[in-house]
């Protein structure tokens, strides 16, 4: 009978066990469920979200989310809402978390800042609607005190002061001027008080857009600058607004020649926005799209930033052919002289075409010659080439197309504060590119070196 002590103690063991796995842990896990739930601040889902009213000091903004799922504001004017801005708090609500509830239907709610709240949230989600009115910091600067309707009990959450304070009518309106898809723009319409320059996309609706100057003259544009351009504007947004009204109409008169108009086409319409700064001291700058919409305030540097002369927005690679299309590339300069071609896709010299030149090298070089862009114009017209060090050049670049015509050009003279003076087939007059295309320009003996091979190393 030595063994029952033994067998007893088992049986408490199993007796404990059994009552751990089927009592103690279901509740536990039952009331972590039910702390998990008690710690989200809205009781639906951000998907249900439908509806959402902020009241601050300075008023009361109502918004919509439309069929379209665009937000819109209702009142106290009815225009589009910055989707943005109303997500960041719905989603701000909708992350939040009860840290800890303060107090049961309190009987006063000023030691939390509740008592006159900084802002009052309602949110609409079909039938269900919760208000939440946000109140100081608590004992950590990224928590807040809330007052929460449904519950009727002031809770502690992890909302931070950022996502609430200070939202206003115009924090919510939307702000963006102009509303656009780069790859679906047909056209761009740049007019200054003295001039004007018209680009058309070559390849609307694809996924990369191809740019040309049509205006003042036929030319290739910069793509990168086109696009540059194009992100600035998709950026444009108003710093204020002016409703119309008699404050609109009086400084709508004090507008006379915008400093810049742009137009943009679209298959689905023109959008417009003139950009005006009728008094440079005053550092106020104006933004209107149309006579009936609101006038914008914006930052006057922007007019500076946006615009653009015609020499920015040309394509300034000087030799004035893409390197797909050169058949044939003469290269001279003071101690080197061959002709490279180009014979079913693959590099050889003119006068050695039996030997296998360095491909990776030969093609690295015909891309430095046909992209080198020119960074400053000196002269806009032809004229005296001699003070630039060009009638006796220190290193020319003859590209023939594959027609078996000369299809570009490139020239370079003399360097002066760390440049080098050119002339090219695509842009008339005499400009100034970086110098080291001349330090880039390989040897005969350089190009017909095998590439060197890459070695393993064990270790």
């Amino acid at each position: 009978m030595r063994y029952w002590p033994t067998i007893l103690l088992l049986l408490i063991l199993a007796g404990l066990g059994g009552y751990l796995y089927w009592i103690e842990l279901p509740a536990k896990q039952t009331e972590e469920k039910q702390a998990v739930t008690q710690q989200a601040l809205l009781s639906f889902p951000e998907s249900d979200i439908a509806g959402l009213s902020v009241t601050t000091p300075q008023g009361s903004v109502e918004m919509k989310r439309n069929e379209a799922g665009a937000w819109m504001i209702t009142a106290p004017l009815q225009t589009e809402a910055d989707t943005r801005e109303v997500q960041a708090m719905i989603r701000a609500l909708v992350t939040g978390k009860i840290l800890r509830t303060i107090e049961d239907k309190p009987g006063t709610l000023a030691p939390f800042g509740l008592e006159q709240p900084v802002t009052t949230i309602t949110v609409t989600a079909g039938p269900q609607q919760e208000t939440l009115a946000i109140g100081d910091n608590g004992p950590l600067s990224s928590t807040l005190y809330v007052l929460r309707q449904s519950t009727h009990s002031v809770v502690l959450t992890d909302l931070t002061t950022k996502s609430f304070v200070n939202k206003t009518l115009l924090t919510f309106r939307r702000k963006d001027l102009l509303h656009f898809v780069q790859a679906e723009l047909e056209r761009v319409r740049l007019t200054y008080p003295t001039t004007e320059i018209v680009l058309y996309n070559m390849a609307k609706n694809k996924p990369k857009p191809n740019w040309k100057i049509r205006y003042p003259i036929e030319a290739e544009a910069d793509q990168t600058e086109v696009r540059s351009l194009l992100f600035k504007l998709e950026d444009l947004k108003a710093l204020g607004m002016i409703d119309p009204g008699p404050e609109r109409t009086a400084i709508a008169q004090t507008l006379t020649a915008p400093q810049l108009k742009i137009a943009l086409h679209t298959a689905d319409g023109d959008q417009t926005v003139k950009l005006y700064q009728p008094d440079p001291a005053s550092g106020e700058a104006f933004a209107e799209t149309s006579p009936d919409a609101p006038l914008y305030r914006i930052n006057p540097m922007v007019i500076k930033d946006l615009a653009r002369d015609l020499f920015t927005l040309q394509d300034k690679r000087l030799l004035g052919v893409n390197p797909a299309d050169i058949a044939m590339l003469a290269v001279k300069t003071r101690d080197k002289h061959y002709v490279l071609i180009n014979e079913n896709g693959e590099w050889v010299l003119e006068d050695q075409p039996t030997e296998k030149l360095n491909q990776e090298a030969a093609i690295l070089f015909v891309s430095r010659v046909a992209n080198l862009p020119a960074e400053e114009r000196v002269i806009k017209q032809a004229g005296p080439l001699a003070p630039y060090g060009l009638v006796a050049p220190t290193a020319e670049f003859v590209a023939t197309g594959r027609d078996g015509k000369i299809a570009g050009r490139l020239t370079l003279g003399s360097q002066a504060n760390n440049l080098v003076y050119a002339t090219g087939e695509r842009l008339q007059g005499v400009f100034q590119v970086r110098p080291d295309l001349l330090a880039q320009v390989p040897t005969k003996a350089e190009l017909l070196a095998k590439p060197a091979e890459k070695t393993s190393s064990t270790h």
